[in-house]
């Protein structure tokens, strides 16, 4: 055979394996053996075969048949499904695919920053917890990281089931939530981890959104600076990298710690780049059917301009997710900033009262930490209990069990009598208690906006200010501090989420 005819055939077969590749029915790796759906909602599968290929996906004594469209892309929807299983999925086309062991049940995403992907052999009592974590009806699906400039398709994970290797680096915050709702509700779960440390919520945000309000125009505009800076940025960071790689071994060798590792500066592929992760780490998981969303995320924030803005971005971000998912207002649970004394120029009340704003919109829950934090770490290993009151907010909210107390005392208004300000809040089931002796962490103030200490009492379901420096308050506010130290509870042992009464709005001055 001469060399063209044997580059001739070559070429054909290549040819022939793209046509048979194509040709096979695929599907996207968040469907896969172990997975757990959402029971009792219209199942979607979906996948890409050729284009007009018929398809047919049957489970639990279902099938239902459909058809590619001519980009390849095909979906099918199995009736809602009740029995738990475990079930298995047939999608046949020219090919035939069995998916095994598939479980009916609550669905979660947990998403968020690094408190979100900090995992279970990082929290407190960490091997004890990882030698029991055998659940067979806890089922776990780790997205890997990554970026894109455009909303991708698939993401790159795989179900398992919850067993003392699996969880090991797991979210903490969701397994513990996981196994909360498993005994709670009596259901198998499934957790969809899909976090990345240091991230900020513009990253989490779809690109249209971003576009679409004003309001989040300094988020786009800091980006625009950032690409603008990058090429000096990257060319100070190749030095500083330099610089880093010659002092690591150099303290290798002394057998010293090595100096922390220069962070790349925002430019392309960047984690930090509008709607980066929402492209690659969310956009592929919205045709999956989900209960509701548990989020950690802030640190990032809790600065100057950015927390102000978080007020808007935040519910902007809850609502996005919820259009691009379909299925309406979904409960959408989120933690509260813990305590944290060493932010540089932090402004942590401030974010902690961004977050509070969003729980305006329908079927949000917040569990406050401000008192499980540890004042040194921006990571607190206290993982039990964050994943507790996230599942104590889902018990109320997703699944409507009314007797669940979910949330700590919430400021509702203020009165004033005899020189004092009256304190009323929600949420002040089994009525306040004050851990540990007198109410700490109290201010007030009068029209001149000066906070001083105050002394507080509790009366009923209320708390009574007041300061001999105040003759005439106006103001209060309760563990307005990076790490306070708070001990207002109610009578379920759920702390109070600090709060200010003055609504001052300068982004600048409104500390």
């Amino acid at each position: 055979m001469t060399r063209i005819g044997a580059i001739a055939q070559a070429l054909l077969v290549s040819v022939a394996a793209a046509a048979l590749l194509q040709a096979e029915v695929r599907v996207p790796k968040i469907i896969s053996n172990h997975m757990l759906v959402q029971r009792n909602v219209p199942v979607r599968i979906w996948g890409t075969a050729s284009g007009g290929e018929a398809v047919m996906v049957s489970m639990a004594g279902q099938s239902v048949k459909t058809q590619a469209d001519p980009s390849g892309r095909w979906e099918a929807y199995l009736a809602p499904i009740s029995a738990v299983g475990p079930h298995t999925l047939i999608i046949e086309g020219t090919n035939k695919l069995t998916i095994e062991d598939v479980l009916a049940g609550e669905v979660w995403v947990g998403s968020g920053q690094s408190n979100m992907a900090w995992p279970v052999s990082r929290t407190d009592n960490a091997e004890k917890e990882i030698q029991e974590a055998n659940f067979a009806q806890i089922r776990l699906f780790k997205v890997k990281t990554a970026t894109s400039e455009y909303p991708l398709e698939d993401v790159e994970g795989e179900w398992t089931w919850c067993t003392p290797e699996t969880v090991k680096e797991f979210s903490g915050v969701g397994y513990y939530f996981a196994r909360h709702l498993r005994e709670k509700v009596g259901a198998p779960v499934g957790i969809i981890q899909s976090a990345w440390g240091g991230t900020p919520a513009v990253s989490w945000t779809s690109r249209l959104t971003l576009a679409s309000d004003p309001a989040l125009a300094p988020a786009m505009a800091d980006y625009a600076k950032a690409i603008d800076d990058y090429p000096v940025a990257y060319a100070r960071y190749q030095k500083q990298f330099k610089d880093w790689e010659a002092a690591s071994a150099k303290a290798r060798a002394e057998g010293a710690k090595a100096p922390n590792r220069p962070g790349q500066p925002v430019g392309p592929g960047h984690p930090w780049n509008p709607s980066s992760l929402y492209n690659a780490m969310i956009a592929p998981l919205t045709p999956y059917a989900i209960r509701g969303v548990i989020w950690y995320q802030g640190e990032n924030e809790a600065v100057i301009r950015r927390s102000y803005m978080y007020r808007r971005l935040f519910r902007t971000m809850i609502e996005d997710w919820r259009r691009a998912w379909g299925v309406g207002d979904f409960p959408f649970l989120f933690v509260q900033l813990a305590n944290f004394a060493k932010a540089p120029q932090g402004q942590w009340p401030e974010l902690r009262e961004a977050q509070t704003m969003a729980l305006e919109l329908r079927n949000t829950g917040m569990a406050v930490t401000i008192d499980i934090g540890n004042p040194n770490d921006i990571h607190p290993t206290n993982k039990q209990e964050v994943g507790r009151r996230l599942g104590l907010a889902a018990q109320a909210i997703a699944y409507k069990q009314q007797k669940v107390v979910y949330s700590g005392p919430m400021y509702r208004q203020l009165s004033r009598e005899n020189g004092a300000l009256r304190v009323w809040f929600d949420y002040t089931d089994g009525g306040l208690v004050a851990k540990g002796g007198e109410l700490k962490s109290f201010e007030i103030a009068g029209a001149d906006g000066k906070f001083v200490p105050a002394q507080a009492k509790i009366e009923k379901d209320t708390v009574v200010v007041s300061s001999s420096e105040v003759a005439n308050p106006v103001s209060v506010r309760y563990g307005w501090a990076d790490s306070p130290e708070c001990n207002l509870y109610n009578g379920a042992g759920l702390p109070a989420s600090p709060f200010r009464t003055n609504r001052w709005t300068d982004p600048l001055v409104y500390r």
